[in-house]
């Protein structure tokens, strides 16, 4: 009799909801090698011709597959495709690579790889999870044309013949689309995040996945049995007849709750004892405004704007800009849209669309309204648009990164010089705008009732308060488990903002990850927050939790918090809580 390995349990990153147990496929494709050779002058205008069949090829290829996979999940699925024809047809990679060919006398093949990696370098170090996954856009792409430049065939998960569960290092949208229904159970990967494109179309594939597994392709062969439940995350290698007969009871009982949170996705998110919240979606832009009305979103919280300069070969021009902003406004409308202006630095744009010079750190360097500020006529540009889209819904506008008084004062002196240009024009737009800023840097938390007199709201960018607040790099895998949302000055912080607003009589919301924590949200309730934005998906969940939670034992919660002296100590209350309150609803 064949030996029965031990069962071992793993822990990863839930990404797509459900609970598969098959054998293992594990999916390595094969490394193209990139040849660098010389070429003679009087070669390059057949290279650069080359380069551009292949480039028509590619194009090509990726509308197949984007119109195939529209007609298998619909045009919001489809929609990952047009951000990597973007990325095809952006002008200034395509004009990189043969000025690189031009000036180092190497093949083409060899030159678009170099200066796609450092794209993809420059993206994967941003400080923004969703910006981070433009790598990965830029990664698939460019892995397609290198292979049809290289004239080789690139390997996916098309070929899989039988239902396995595929682990690999990281999950490509290509592999994604081609994969037949039915002969991938579930996906597991050593990298990724709940943000990415793969993943999106997992869920829209309806396969279980789990991600951030690190090393979790060292300890698997195929064949090996597992057992994937993408609902908290876990992975169980050699599962016994036990854990498999819990987790067939898991997955019935999940399907009932997961209908019965749907069920009231439509509704308010009022509480048990009456208090509204107001519950929005944080999107990259208009085409996601189908999908957040689906999962219940009381309008847009968060909009990236920055997505529109990224997937542009240079800044997007005014009309651009408004027509994006105007066709959210009015998709959403009569709900709000909270548009972020221009939330990007120095370090994160390729040189090709913002010209900068290396900066020591960054994170502390020229970025957001700094940026902005330096460049008044792209931002001016955006505060037209924007303005202009306001006559179509109900449309707020909100600074990034503003550190105190002065800056905003400077922001707005830009934005009066953009509604006087419109007055001069004729050009209606929304006189009432609200005007917010983001509580993301310490000097504006402390500084809160300075700001509050200024502005009409104020949103609590918790990713970086806490960044900065505690001076954690939280992609350093070093010191991440020192990124405390739970800190007791993390607290205090938030319940002074809220404190500060209260005087002034204006909202405040919250827009970071933990707006979607179930175990921190009935905290930020406590302390007073008014609004929370959060990835769609999320908001079912949170939204059935906060309809079946009363805002008096939330405050009760967060009073006792305020008592705590260390992160570990105030985390255990909101653990309780959550046992207590919130997980027999939701988990």
């Amino acid at each position: 009799m064949a030996e029965r390995h031990s069962e071992r349990f793993f822990k990863g990153i839930s990404a797509s909801p459900g609970v598969a147990h098959g054998q293992v496929y594990v999916f390595v494709p094969k490394e193209l090698k990139i040849s660098s050779h010389r070429i003679e002058a009087s070669e390059m205008d057949a290279e650069v011709e080359r380069f551009e069949e292949k480039l028509l090829q590619t194009r090509q290829e990726i509308l197949a597959l984007r119109d195939a996979v529209s007609d298998r999940l619909g045009q919001d699925s489809a929609g990952i495709f047009d951000a990597h024809l973007l990325v095809l047809e952006d002008r200034a990679l395509i004009e990189e690579s043969i000025r690189e060919m031009e000036e180092t006398g190497r093949n083409i093949t060899y030159c678009v790889n170099s200066v796609a990696q450092r794209y993809i370098d420059t993206f994967a170090n941003i400080d923004d999870e969703y910006l981070r996954e433009r790598a990965n856009d830029i990664r698939d792409v460019t892995k397609r044309l290198l292979h049809n430049l290289a004239g080789e065939v690139r390997d996916c998960l098309g070929a899989l013949d039988e239902g396995r569960i595929v682990v690999a290092r990281d999950i490509s949208p290509s592999d994604t689309a081609a994969i037949e229904k039915g002969k991938v159970l579930a996906f597991i990967t050593d990298a990724g995040s709940k943000t990415s494109h793969a993943v999106i179309m997992a869920r829209s594939i309806q396969v279980p996945a789990v991600v951030g597994m690190r090393d979790f392709m060292a300890v698997v062969r195929d064949g090996d049995e597992v057992l994937v439940d993408g609902y908290d995350g876990t992975v169980v290698l050699n599962p016994t007849d036990k854990t498999l007969f819990g987790y067939g009871k898991l997955e019935e009982q999940k399907k009932v709750l997961h209908r019965r949170i749907m069920s009231e996705a439509s509704l308010p998110a009022k509480t048990r004892d009456g208090v509204e919240v107001a519950l929005r979606a944080n999107i990259e832009g208009p085409d996601e405004i189908g999908r957040i009305k689906d999962f219940g979103a009381a309008g847009v919280g968060l909009f990236r704007t920055e997505y529109l300069f990224l997937e542009a070969s240079g800044f997007p021009s005014e009309e651009e800009q408004f027509d994006s902003y105007r066709r959210v406004a009015s998709g959403i409308g009569p709900h709000p849209v909270v548009i972020r202006t221009l939330d990007l630095g120095g370090d994160k744009f390729p040189n090709s669309v913002y010209p900068s010079e290396a900066e020591a750190n960054p994170f502390l360097g020229l970025r957001a309204i700094r940026l902005c500020l330096e460049s008044p006529d792209v931002f001016k540009t955006q505060l037209r648009a924007i303005l202009r889209a306001s006559a179509y819904g109900n449309v707020k506008l909100m600074y990034p990164m503003i550190s105190g008084a002065g800056e905003l004062d400077q922001a707005n002196e830009v934005l009066a010089e953009a509604r006087e240009e419109l007055d001069r024009e004729g050009t209606p737009y929304d006189r009432e705008i609200e005007v917010g800023t983001m509580i993301e840097i310490p000097s504006a938390a402390i500084t809160a009732d300075l700001l509050a007199q200024k502005c009409d709201f104020f949103s609590i960018g918790t990713n970086d308060l806490i960044q900065y607040l505690l001076a954690i790099d939280r992609l350093n895998e070093r010191i991440a488990h020192l990124y405390e949302p739970a800190h007791p000055a993390v607290l205090r912080m938030i319940r002074g903002v809220v404190e500060a607003a209260r005087r002034e009589n204006i909202r405040v919301s919250v827009c970071g990850e933990i707006a979607g924590d179930a175990i921190m949200v009935p905290v930020l309730l406590g302390l007073g927050v008014d609004e929370l934005s959060l990835v769609a998906s999320g908001l079912p969940p949170i939204k059935y939790m906060v309809r079946n939670l009363e805002m008096t034992a939330m405050q009760d919660l967060a009073s006792a918090m305020m008592q705590g002296t260390s992160a570990t100590g105030v985390l255990e209350l909101a653990e309780e809580f959550y046992q207590k309150h919130v997980a027999h609803l939701i988990a």
